[in-house]
């Protein structure tokens, strides 16, 4: 078997000529693996697929810390390795990233090593690009479901900027017309990230949609920062938060008064990774967790749908790393990962795909049946609502019947309990038909099944936080893809017959 070696040039090379079908197929593994470890698919006894907590050690030489993150599944398995320069918490108005004083000046560095389900070596790739890369393409996930992108807001002007804008371009660039770029510091990647931009060839901004999009930076030394900066957040559409503060890096009201609740947006935040650390404003996520849904209160403005939770990567990774998660008091029946929200969406289009025949319901709603949408302590149950999943239930005429596994135990949140029918989960179009609903049903859950799906209008068009600290399964699953990429294209370095 060889060995592909891979270098951050390599990597950008092949990341930069995707096409739309290939991040396509990048996306579709991206949501499966999620998919898997969020829903309880995960079996680490089989070892179909595994996401060990990822191991910490810190150099008082150098003042850096260094991650480990192990990831299996049945592809294969991977170990990604990085070193990332601690940070003062000082100033509030400068990014991060001086070491202490009297210590050396590091970079972010690390590699991630892929290996064959049998152990063999197969991919040696350099991890900067990479991780940008597939951090930026679990995000998407969520902005393919938005209605509006007109106008992008990124905080930071790395690579996690970069990359989060760019996949944003060619999924959705025929929507984009606006990317504002805010940097809180005049710096060199400041003054590159446009050129970056405007450097992708005419051909694909053309053939992406975006060859009139218009793009623009601003940074303190521009007279009027705060004025501009309250303007670019609340007349976005999409935010991406990718800097490694210890700051807030907007105020809450800019987004939390009447006016900016009118509109909703999508909050997307990766830039944080330590406790101490955070990028989105407390009463943010506390406004985003009160939601709205089912409360029977009173509202006297209209405000966009609040989905009651925050979205997260992984539960675990954010209770312990996620310093806005921290701060907020955030609990675990307050957040769902982004998987069991991908295993909707995937349902919804298994149900679309066969409604003009009659298969049994059971194949379509197995994964489904993992979720417990009816417990009051699951996170899923604020997004659709206990009366929703209660009457869908009682439709189903069935209730728990299963404990759940070692692994979902482990991880401390919901176990897999045959729930209510997937049928209150989706909008009008995904309802099932009334011939495998029988004839008694009540009114009342006839107007539940005729309202609009609050899960639907709240992913679309609502306001969705999503926070990652990111998983090592991220990295097994693009870097894997990307070997495959380098082979196929000749890109990289092929050590033949490695052993």
């Amino acid at each position: 078997m060889s060995l592909t070696v891979l270098s951050d040039d390599d990597i950008r090379n092949i990341c930069e000529s995707l096409t739309g079908a290939e991040t396509e197929v990048l996306a579709d593994q991206m949501r499966s693996a999620l998919r898997e470890y969020s829903t309880g698919t995960q079996n680490f006894e089989a070892g179909l697929i595994h996401q060990p907590e990822r191991t910490v050690v810190q150099s008082n030489a150098t003042n850096a810390t260094t991650l480990f993150m192990p990831s299996i599944n049945a592809d294969g398995h991977a170990v990604k390795e990085s070193t990332i320069a601690n940070t003062r918490p000082t100033s509030c108005d400068a990014i991060r990233g001086n070491p202490a004083p009297g210590q050396p000046t590091l970079k972010p560095t690390g590699s991630v090593t892929v290996f064959s389900p049998q152990g063999a070596p197969t991919g040696f790739l350099h991890a900067k690009t990479l991780t940008a890369f597939r951090t930026a393409l679990a995000s998407s996930c969520l902005l393919t479901k938005r209605q509006h992108v007109r106008t992008l807001t990124v905080f930071g002007s790395g690579l996690q900027a970069y990359w989060h804008v760019r996949l944003a371009l060619q999924l959705r660039g025929d929507k984009v017309k606006q990317v504002y770029v805010i940097n809180r510091q005049f710096s060199d990647s400041a003054q590159a990230i446009l050129q970056k931009f405007y450097a992708v060839p005419a051909e694909i901004r053309e053939r992406e949609g975006w060859a009139d999009a218009r793009f623009s930076v601003l940074t303190p030394s521009y007279g009027e920062y705060e004025r501009l900066t309250k303007e670019y957040v609340r007349a976005a559409d999409v935010i991406y938060c990718c800097t490694p503060s210890h700051e807030p890096l907007f105020d809450p009201a800019i987004l939390t008064n009447t006016n900016g609740r009118r509109k909703g947006r999508l909050i997307v935040a990766i830039g944080s990774y330590k406790p101490e650390m955070r990028e989105i404003p407390r009463e943010l996520l506390e406004q985003a967790v009160r939601g709205t849904h089912g409360s029977g209160g009173i509202h006297f403005h209209k405000h966009a749908t609040e989905g009651g939770v925050v979205v997260v990567d992984t539960l675990d990774g954010a209770l312990k790393e996620a310093g806005e998660i921290i701060e907020a008091g955030i609990q675990p029946n307050q957040m769902v990962e982004l998987g069991e929200l991908v295993m909707i969406r995937k349902a919804a289009q298994e149900e679309d795909s066969i409604a003009s025949s009659t298969p049994s319901s059971a194949d379509i709603s197995s994964d489904l049946d993992k979720l417990d949408l009816t417990s009051g302590s699951s996170a899923m149950s604020s997004i659709y609502g206990r009366n929703s999943t209660e009457a869908a239930l009682e439709r189903r005429g069935s209730g728990g019947n299963g404990e759940g596994s070692s692994a979902d135990a482990g991880r401390g949140w919901m176990s897999p309990k045959r729930s209510g029918s997937y049928t209150s989960l989706f909008s009008k179009k995904h309802k099932r038909r009334s011939s495998s609903q029988g004839s008694d049903r009540t009114k009342q859950q006839q107007q539940q099944q005729n309202e609009p799906d609050h899960l639907a209008r709240w992913l679309t068009s609502g306001n969705v936080i999503y926070k990652s600290v990111g998983l090592g399964l991220m990295d097994l699953v693009v870097g894997t893809e990307l070997v495959r990429l380098a082979k196929e294209k000749g890109i990289g370095h092929h050590i033949a017959d490695f052993s």
